[in-house]
């Protein structure tokens, strides 16, 4: 049976699009996603997908290691959300033919629990730490030795009785990611011996990348259904990968067998998710921006007030992306809308007088 969906009312069909769209465009991984993205996951280097330089580079420091016969050196992957640091870290796994044990940083809450985690690896393993900006200051006074000696320091005991003892641990590989490089510690920081920036992938990858996951999902899609929902992703793998789990929903309730142009569009109007990846919270924040406060600038916390939305949603989510395309600048006092922006909504840009005292590429 195949659902109209002209004879839903608009106020419905707008709630319903609303709600998708917290999800859909936030490059977080949701939860029930992470069996889907584990399926949708490359296993070894030559099967990923875009960020050449950084693929190229690690190809031969993992090589080199195989060579030796030793583990690879500490890698720190650092980037945006959902460009592929925890397959990345899973394939380093698979192409040193190592086990891989998967922590976070939020998840270590004492210095025991890395010890219990360091003290039970296997020789060679890979111990990926997600988040890893947000270890306490105790736990990386633990991790320290063992990155660096294979050691571990505890302490046994209480008062005047107390000892430390040290202990052996194997050898075996830090991988850690954060989407944060700056919160990280000098020295931890230091201690990584390889460390990768993932940049936004470009229209192309995220083709490449769509198509091969529709393969797996089983579900034809044309080259122009490919380039539409690449174009809408925000160059970010798992948004495509997520759009595309959406059109095909949509593909498969109107009883179609391949996601072309038409359908893609008509399940991105439906999610409010324009032709530039823009939904409808990108949209009413310039929005705001440029009719309440005549384009910026306009200081974070005002715009948090004015949309109803957290500041750090806005400066995490939505602003990047935003200043990635041209649509925003960030200046000493405030955020303004560029004349992108103004084009965009269809609103003509004002005319702008040159301030030689206005640095644009400065941070608030």
């Amino acid at each position: 049976m195949q659902i109209d969906f002209t004879q839903i009312p608009n106020a419905a069909m707008a709630a319903v699009a609303s709600k998708m769209r917290d999800n859909d465009l936030n490059p977080e991984e949701q939860p029930g996603e992470q069996g889907l993205e584990l399926s949708l996951r490359p296993r070894r280097l030559a099967e990923f997908i875009g960020q050449d330089k950084l693929k190229a580079n690690l190809s031969i420091f993992l090589k080199a290691a195989l060579q030796r016969g030793e583990p690879i050196d500490h890698v720190l992957l650092y980037g945006p959300p959902g460009l592929g640091k925890t397959t990345l870290a899973h394939i380093i796994a698979n192409e040193m033919s190592s086990d891989i044990h998967v922590t976070s940083g939020p998840a270590i809450e004492r210095p025991g629990d890395l010890v219990g985690i360091l003290t039970n690896l296997e020789n060679g393993s890979v111990l990926f730490i997600d988040e890893i900006h947000r270890l306490s200051r105790a736990v990386e006074e633990i991790l320290y030795p063992a990155m660096e000696d294979c050691k571990v320091d505890i302490m046994i005991g209480k008062g005047p009785a107390a000892r430390s003892i040290r202990l052996d641990v194997p050898k075996f590989t830090v991988v850690g990611a954060t989407t944060r490089q700056g919160l990280l510690t000098g020295p931890l920081r230091d201690r990584f011996g390889i460390i990768s920036h993932f940049q936004y992938y470009h229209q192309e990858a995220l083709f490449e990348i769509i198509t091969r996951s529709a393969g797996i999902l089983g579900y034809a899609i044309d080259q122009g259904g490919a380039n539409e929902i690449a174009r809408r992703s925000r160059g970010t793998p798992r948004i495509a990968n997520r759009l595309l789990r959406r059109v095909r929903d949509f593909a498969q309730v109107e009883g179609l067998e391949t996601i072309g142009n038409a359908i893609v569009d008509k399940a991105c109007k439906a999610l409010e998710v324009d032709d530039l990846g823009l939904d409808q919270i990108d949209r009413t924040l310039l929005r705001i921006m440029i009719e309440r406060y005549r384009g910026g600038p306009v200081g974070l916390e005002t715009l948090a007030a004015s949309t109803g939305e957290d500041s750090g949603t806005i400066e995490d989510v939505y602003e990047p992306y935003l200043l990635q395309i041209g649509m925003l600048q960030r200046t000493p006092r405030g955020r303004i809308a560029t004349d992108s922006a103004y084009k965009h909504l269809g609103i003509k840009p004002p005319k702008r007088d040159n301030d030689p005292t206005l640095d644009l590429d400065a941070e608030p």
